[in-house]
């Protein structure tokens, strides 16, 4: 299968999860629901499912072919203490916590990202290590830190990580790039 395929067949099941996430907030590390469907969803996909950083962090690793490369890709998982004012039917279900923003975006983009992975592993087309970090409480109560206390890249070395976090003041279609070197 070609990936663009891959992708398009994607979006239906990935804006499926990303709704379910909104309509079901949870707060700094709180967010257990969150990481049942994360966990199955990766164990589903024949990925090892490792849980417990930060309370609530999973980390899913997919190893593929005989690299011995390891990169990061990582995503939170937290709402905000808001109220939603929306009125679509995935708005929240619980008073006071909403995904203001995008959290449930980028769990759900992750969770498709390793299942495009997946499939690359499958048929042969991808060789190293990929850390999928599902991390808590990044809205202000440091649930990377403790991840990183806690054991993080010393139980999944890799060479480097990357992150992600939507961006309304960009342009639809656009994208910006950061990098601590």
């Amino acid at each position: 299968m070609k990936l663009d395929d891959l992708i398009t067949d994607l979006h239906v099941t990935t804006a499926a999860i990303r709704r379910d996430i909104h309509a079901h907030p949870e707060l700094a590390f709180g967010e257990w629901r969150t990481a049942d469907i994360v966990a199955k969803r990766l164990q589903a996909l024949g990925i090892e499912v490792h849980r417990g950083l930060a309370g609530t962090g999973v980390v899913g690793t997919l190893r593929g072919g005989t690299s011995e490369r390891a990169i990061g890709l990582r995503a939170d998982m937290d709402a905000l203490p808001l109220e939603e004012l929306n009125t679509f039917q995935h708005r929240s279900t619980h008073a006071g916590q909403m995904h203001a923003c995008g959290h449930d975006g980028h769990t759900a983009m992750l969770l498709g990202a390793a299942e495009a992975l997946a499939a690359l592993r499958n048929e042969g087309r991808f060789s190293g290590t990929v850390h999928l970090i599902f991390q808590p409480a990044e809205e202000g109560d440091g649930g990377g830190r403790v991840m990183v206390e806690q054991g993080l890249f010393e139980k999944f070395p890799m060479q480097s990580i990357f992150g992600l976090h939507n961006w309304p003041g960009l342009p639809a279609g656009r994208m910006a790039v950061m990098s601590d070197r």
